[in-house]
């Protein structure tokens, strides 16, 4: 593989809300760091309501999520399916290898394979395997996109329950120092208007953010060196490039 000269990286998460819950503090950082930043939810949000038609929510929440990803000046990619149809398909995976070699990314966030849901496995793997394909020729696509072929390094988020689907205690790799982005990534996550209503009539008010300011302190803490974290396990090297190729480490040390 060709260590890539462009700095861009890339968010790939399930729902509208998950990246800015789990990835929006380190891509904030990376944004800061000189990087291009890319933004993309797999599922729609369509079963996010109980009140809300599919086509009243769906295009709700995808206006949430590009109005969040304006916040942060990110660029913003169409989600490809509903919920719970976050399936392991050729079809699913053609499509997101189309993205991943239009965007070109170097560094890859994205859900880990131990998560709560299977929505949320299921799109970290057709990330992880866009990642691995998009150097693959004879890959099949809709579209004739040039495969790629820059290093990327592919990190995977800490889960939304804090705890894999066992209840069992997921511990990070590393954590990256997200405090000075602590009042973007309440901005972002208050764009997602439809989920934080349900919230405070189910959980009281503010409830939304009180989660993100919890996950923030809790690997802050588990750090023992930051106010506010995000916690990070960084895939395997291989068939992603160079063992040494660790941008992440990089900006942990600024």
């Amino acid at each position: 593989m060709l260590k890539c000269t462009k700095k861009v990286a890339m968010a790939i998460a399930c729902h509208p809300d998950d990246i800015e819950f789990m990835m929006a503090g380190t891509l904030i950082r990376l944004r800061d760091a000189g990087y291009e930043v890319h933004y993309m939810n797999i599922a729609n949000g369509s079963l996010g309501t109980n009140s809300m038609s599919y086509e009243e929510i769906v295009c709700m929440r995808r206006e949430e999520a590009m109005n969040a990803a304006k916040i942060m000046g990110a660029v913003y990619h169409e989600s490809i399916c509903d919920d719970l149809e976050v399936l392991y398909t050729p079809q699913l995976l053609a499509k997101v290898v189309e993205v991943f070699r239009q965007v070109e990314p170097s560094i890859l966030l994205t859900h880990g394979p131990y998560d709560y849901m299977e929505d949320h496995i299921n799109a970290g793997r057709l990330a992880v395997s866009a990642a691995f394909c998009r150097g693959m020729t004879n890959f099949k696509c809709d579209r004739s996109i040039p495969a790629t072929l820059q290093d990327v390094a592919v990190y995977h988020s800490q889960p939304h329950s804090l705890t894999d689907s066992l209840r069992r205690v997921v511990k990070p790799d590393f954590f990256v120092d997200i405090t000075s982005t602590m009042e973007e990534k309440k901005a972002m996550l208050s764009c997602h208007k439809s989920q934080k209503e349900w919230l405070d009539k189910s959980q009281g008010n503010d409830a939304y953010i009180d989660e993100l300011i919890y996950r923030g302190k809790h690997y802050g803490k588990m750090s023992g060196k930051y106010e506010y974290a995000d916690g990070w396990i960084r895939h395997s090297y291989l068939g992603f490039g160079p063992e040494d190729f660790d941008p992440l480490a990089e900006l942990q040390a600024d």
